[in-house]
């Protein structure tokens, strides 16, 4: 076998083997771009076996230029099997700046997507996190997907 070969085939498998283990759990929900995030839809990730208790959890908004507001109120309710609330939040995530009005996060073009920690101590048991939007207006544009993500 050539060495180039071999070393190639060597780099590969690190750097693949090294993406997974940045994160324990990553998932996004997109919404639809047309009508924007009802106030009846809720957002519900799963998480199965993936222990959170005294991990680094993200929550991720993906927005655009149309959302109207500067921040983001959204109730984050962390659940066991059984459908029992065992937590329950509001937070308030700002996407753009409040003088300036620039996008908040990272992103291009129309597009940003803003990371914020969640503070939350997920109890023993917690196996999915329900998203709901929290704002006074009925149907919210501009926000294109939210998402989780548990850091080792």
């Amino acid at each position: 076998m050539n060495k180039s070969v071999f070393w190639g085939i060597l780099m590969i498998l690190a750097f693949g083997s090294s993406c997974s283990e940045d994160r324990l759990y990553e998932d996004y929900i997109p919404l639809d771009n047309v009508s924007g995030w009802n106030q009846n839809d809720s957002l519900r990730f799963e998480l199965g076996d993936v222990v959170i208790s005294g991990k680094t959890s993200l929550l991720a908004i993906r927005f655009t230029d149309n959302y109207p507001f500067s921040n983001f109120y959204v109730r984050i309710l962390a659940k066991d099997s059984s459908n029992q609330i065992l937590e329950n939040k509001l937070i308030n995530v700002p996407l753009f700046d409040s003088k300036t009005g620039e996008p908040l996060g990272e992103g291009f073009g129309s597009t940003y997507t803003k990371y914020d920690t969640l503070p939350i101590q997920f109890k023993q048991g917690t196996n999915s996190l329900t998203l709901l939007q929290y704002m006074r207006q009925e149907t919210l544009p501009g926000i294109e997907a939210a998402g989780i993500k548990i850091l080792p």
